[in-house]
C-alpha cells in the first residue's frame, strides 16, 4: 500500500506513545486517523483535540464507514493489543492491509536518513536530546520519539526541508529490524523481553541483526562495555563512547550546586563548558552520544552547546516535579533493574545527606519472574522502598508472580511496606518525605498529581 495515496489510517491501539507519533503523522499529511485504545489518557485527548477520532469500546459498530474501505484505508496495529480483539479480527477477516506500527515506521523513514537509537535504556532520551540539537540547529530534522518532549510538548517532530530522521529504535518484538539506520547509537544490551525472546543469547543475536542494517557509509556508536559483536555492513564506520572513555567521551565534568558542566571529547574535536539543561548525571553519558550523532551530521560546536544546555528533557524521565529545599520529587520510567540502579545513583550523587524513598510499580508478570532478585538488588540502594501490585500491560497474571517477590528479597533493614496503587496518596500523607521518586513503565503516573498536591501542602 503506498502511504501517500491512502485516505484513511486505523489505528488499533492509538493510544501508546510510540504509535501516537504515527496518529500525528498522518494528521500532518491530512489523512482521516480513527482508531481504539482501551482507555483515555492525557494522550488520547491531546489527540482528539489535534483532530484524530478515538473511542474506547472494543466494538466494530464505532468503525467509521469511510475506514471501512480496504482499498484506501491502512490498518496499524500494536503488538500490545491481543490477536483476538474483535476490530482487529473484523480488518484481518475482510482482507484490509495491517501493518505493525514499527513496519509502518520503516516505510516512512526509509528514504529519509534515519538517525537511531536503540538499547534496552537510554533510548528515549538520548534519542529526543539528539532531535532537539539538530532541531534547534540549521541541520534540522524529522522525529519519531518515544516519549514527550518536554521542549516541544510532543513526540513528533517535522521537517519539510532535513535529510534527517530521529527514531527511537525498538527492540520489543523485534520491532527494530524494520529500519534502515544511517548512523545508531547503541546505548545498552541488558538483557529484556524475555516473554519474547526467551533467552538472553536470542536478545543479543536480535542486536546482532540490527547492526547489519546500518547502511553503508553510515555509522555505529556503541557504549564502551556493551556486550554486543556488532556486524556491521563494509563501509560502516563504528565508534565507542562512555562518560569516560571511547572515541566520543566527556572529561572536566563539574558537578554542584544543581548543575552538571562537561567538556565533549570527539575524534576531532573538543568542546569545552558544555552546560546539562537536565543534570543529572546518567545524561552526561547519554549526552555524549546524542552529540556524538550531532556533531557527525553537521550541527555546530556552538548549537550543540547551545543545544544541551536549554534541553528540557522528556515526560516521565528523571521528570523532576517539585524540587525546592524542602522536598524532591521526580517521576522515573525507569522499569528494568539496571534503569532503577542509575536511577537511585544519580539521585545519590545529586542529594548525597537526603533519605530517599521510591515508590515501584512493578511492569509485567514475566518480567518480575526473570528479574525479581535484580529488582530487589537495585532497589535496595534506596532508604525506603513502597511497592505496588504489578502492572499487567499486556499479559495475564503468572502463578506465585507477585510484587513480594522483590519485597521477600529487598536488602535487610531498609524500611519497606507494599500497598495498592489505590492507596499510594494516603500511605504518603503519613510519612516523613525528603526526596521521592516514583519508579515505573505502567498506570503509577496517574497519581503523580496527587502525591505534587500533598507533598506541597505540607
Amino acid at each position: 500500500m503506498n502511504i501517500e495515496t491512502i485516505k484513511s489510517v486505523y489505528f488499533v491501539g492509538a493510544g501508546g506513545i510510540g504509535m501516537s507519533a504515527l496518529v500525528r503523522y498522518f494528521l500532518s499529511k491530512g489523512k482521516l486517523v480513527t482508531g481504539y485504545d482501551r482507555t483515555p489518557s492525557p494522550l488520547t485527548e491531546c489527540l482528539i483535540a489535534e483532530g484524530a477520532q478515538i473511542h474506547y469500546e472494543e466494538n466494530i459498530q464505532l468503525i467509521p464507514e469511510a475506514c471501512k474501505d480496504k482499498a484506501s484505508t491502512l490498518v496499524v496495529l500494536t503488538p500490545a493489543v491481543p490477536q483476538e480483539h474483535e476490530e482487529l479480527t473484523y480488518f484481518r477477516n475482510h482482507g484490509f492491509e495491517i501493518q505493525k506500527r514499527a513496519q509502518v515506521l520503516g516505510t516512512i523513514t526509509h528514504s529519509s536518513k534515519g538517525l537511531c537509537v536503540a538499547g534496552t535504556h537510554g533510548k528515549t532520551t538520548t534519542s529526543t536530546m539528539t532531535a532537539h540539537l539538530l532541531y534547534q540547529s540549521q541541520v534540522g530534522c524529522t522525529a519519531f520519539l518515544g516519549g514527550i518532549s518536554k521542549n516541544y510538548g510532543t513526540n513528533l517532530l517535522l521537517s519539510p526541508t532535513s535529510p534527517y530522521t530521529v527514531i527511537e529504535a525498538d527492540e520489543f518484538d523485534r520491532s527494530f529490524h524494520w529500519l534502515s539506520p544511517y548512523m545508531s547509537v547503541i546505548t545498552s544490551t541488558d538483557p529484556d523481553h524475555l516473554d519474547i525472546y526467551g533467552t538472553e543469547e536470542a536478545y543479543l543475536k536480535s542486536f546482532e541483526h540490527y547492526t547489519t542494517l546500518i547502511q553503508p557509509g553510515g555509522a555505529l556508536i556503541i557504549r564502551k562495555g556493551v556486550s554486543l559483536q556488532p556486524k556491521v555492513q563494509p563501509g560502516v564506520k563504528v565508534y565507542t563512547y562512555s562518560r569516560n572513555e571511547g572515541d566520543f567521551h566527556a572529561e572536566n565534568i563539574r558537578i554542584g550546586n544543581g548543575e552538571i558542566i562537561i567538556d565533549f571529547v570527539a575524534p576531532d574535536l573538543r568542546i569545552n563548558d558544555i552546560l546539562l539543561g537536565i543534570p543529572v548525571s546518567i545524561n552526561i553519558e547519554n549526552g555524549v552520544a546524542a552529540m556524538a550523532l550531532a556533531h557527525l551530521n553537521g550541527v555546530s560546536p556552538e548549537e550543540i552547546k547551545r543545544g544541551m544546555a536549554s534541553f528540557r528533557g522528556v515526560d516521565r524521565r528523571f521528570d523532576f516535579k517539585i524540587k525546592n529545599d524542602r522536598v524532591v520529587f521526580l517521576s522515573d520510567y525507569a522499569h528494568h533493574p539496571s534503569e532503577i540502579k542509575q536511577s537511585v545513583l544519580s539521585m545519590r550523587e545529586l542529594y548525597q545527606d537526603k533519605k530517599i524513598t521510591a515508590i515501584f510499580q512493578p511492569h509485567l508478570y514475566s518480567r518480575t519472574r526473570d528479574f525479581y532478585k535484580e529488582f530487589a538488588d537495585s532497589l535496595s540502594l534506596l532508604d525506603e522502598v513502597i511497592l505496588t501490585d504489578i502492572y499487567p500491560a499486556r499479559e495475564t497474571p503468572i502463578e506465585g508472580v507477585t510484587s513480594q517477590l522483590i519485597f521477600d528479597n529487598l536488602r535487610p533493614g531498609i524500611q519497606k511496606s507494599m500497598c495498592r496503587k489505590e492507596e499510594i496518596p494516603e500511605v504518603l500523607r503519613n510519612k516523613e518525605i525528603e526526596v521521592l521518586i516514583t519508579l515505573g513503565a505502567g498506570d503509577i503516573d496517574n497519581y503523580v498529581s496527587d502525591i505534587c498536591e500533598i507533598l506541597k501542602t505540607r
